[in-house]
């Protein structure tokens, strides 16, 4: 059936079909002797559509002086399915092509890592294809202006090697939040982690806040994400939950936490890159939102499943209430800690900003969700990374109503709140005041 239909596919379409099947083979080739018998690749340990956030799986090529030509061969290939693309860009709706082609990325970066010094050359073509189809991928990400270094080469050495840090990012409608969650980690729980302010731009937060915020504590620092990324196309001005995947992406912290500026930490937020075993197995930690209104949200599953139909779920997946019994939203989102460090984690980290750039929020990721919620983890599974949720769904923080005739005492509010691994709490949202739309 193939071949009976190669006749009818135009020459790129053909050396693009080529060139998938060929790097399909590298990839899932187990040891074998595969079709060049000069040419061998190391097994990959796991499945191709699931890989841990630890690092790299073993999927390398191996080769010596003697295997050049059949490398470079191999280079071609990958060189002509980069062109294509690139010359195919996918549309806004995408979001499963867009995490397959991510997943392909991903092997490419781990085999060039792996490519002997006496391939320097072909290394350098190889970059070049990587880079290519990166920047076709993530147009938002800036460009080297000089030396060596590539797109996502240049990105990844942001991030200050072992750094730890808090990023909240915040303008002038959130400023108020902003400095009691800042109050509350530095002079409530002595947190020492380094804090990055992210704002896009003067009129999001003018000088004068800024001035203020980084005076609340030591070690405070502010960051305008418009000078990192071409806002043209992100308008993170404007944005709002938009910057969030932005800021965490920009952060010089390898290891981080994005909070919510109306998160409140009740136990030192340190706990969880120092204990956290979820996070320490994945490099990930999400929390789950509440579980309400059961089936009726649709066409949002099957939105979801349409995207994720060719791949096999992931641990986290397969244990999600709301996507196995039809619930409403996974996630709530007002802390996400991850680590940069890792490239699966990078990786979906990256998908997650492609959700929130301005044309696909606004066509698809803000209709299909609310806001950026369950874009983090989406992007996460669509590109194959193992992730961590907290095990409990959200809990509520409120006042003990006990109802006599049924003998049964509930807790009346609407204070979302979390727990740590033991069961105790970690952090709620909606910030230090009883009730912040009315009395913020």
């Amino acid at each position: 059936m193939i071949l009976g239909n190669i006749s009818s596919l135009s020459f790129v379409h053909y050396r693009f079909c080529f060139g998938a099947i060929a790097l399909v083979y590298i990839i899932l080739s187990s040891g074998q002797r595969p079709f060049v018998q000069r040419y061998d690749i190391s097994p990959i340990e796991q499945s191709p559509n699931r890989v841990s956030g630890d690092a790299s799986p073993a999927s390398s090529i191996l080769t010596s002086p003697s295997q050049h030509e059949t490398l470079a061969e191999l280079v071609h290939t990958i060189a002509v399915t980069s062109d294509y693309f690139a010359d195919h860009p996918l549309a806004s709706s995408e979001f499963g092509q867009m995490g397959r082609r991510i997943q392909i990325l991903r092997r490419w970066i781990e085999a060039r890592e792996n490519l002997y010094d006496s391939s320097a050359g072909l290394a350098k073509e190889f970059t070049d294809s990587i880079d290519k189809t990166t920047s076709s991928l993530f147009p938002f990400l800036p460009t080297p202006l000089d030396g060596p270094d590539d797109t996502l080469g240049h990105l990844r050495r942001r991030f200050e090697k072992g750094s730890k840090g808090i990023v909240i990012p915040t303008g002038r409608k959130t400023f108020r939040y902003a400095c009691h969650l800042i109050s509350n980690m530095r002079d409530t729980l002595n947190s020492e982690l380094p804090i990055e302010i992210v704002y896009a731009g003067d009129s999001d937060l003018p000088l004068e806040y800024r001035q203020f915020i980084t005076q609340l504590g030591p070690n405070i620092e502010a960051t305008d994400i418009t000078q990192i990324f071409d806002d043209s196309t992100l308008d993170l001005a404007h944005g709002g939950w938009a910057i969030k995947p932005f800021a965490a992406l920009a952060s010089r912290f390898e290891q981080l936490m994005v909070l919510d500026a109306d998160a409140v930490f009740l136990q030192q937020p340190e706990t969880i890159f120092n204990t956290h075993k979820g996070y320490q197995t994945t490099g990930t930690l999400l929390f789950h939102d509440r579980l309400l209104w059961q089936g009726m949200f649709k066409e949002r599953h099957s939105w979801w499943e349409r995207h994720l139909a060719h791949q096999k779920p992931s641990e986290a997946l397969s244990k999600s209430l709301v996507y196995n019994e039809g619930y409403a939203e996974e996630q709530d989102s007002g802390v996400v800690v991850l680590d940069k460090s890792r490239l699966a984690v990078l990786l979906g980290l990256l998908h997650t900003c492609w959700q929130n750039t301005q044309e696909v929020r606004k066509k698809w990721t803000y209709k299909m969700g609310y806001g950026d919620k369950e874009s983090w983890w989406f992007g996460l599974e669509l590109v194959g990374a193992e992730y961590t949720f907290e095990e409990h769904y959200a809990s509520i923080i409120g006042t003990p109503v006990t109802n006599q005739q049924r003998g049964e005492t509930r807790v009346c509010g609407f204070t979302i709140a979390h727990l740590d691994e033991a069961g105790k709490l970690l952090w709620y949202n909606g910030s230090l005041l009883k009730n912040k739309a009315v009395d913020g």
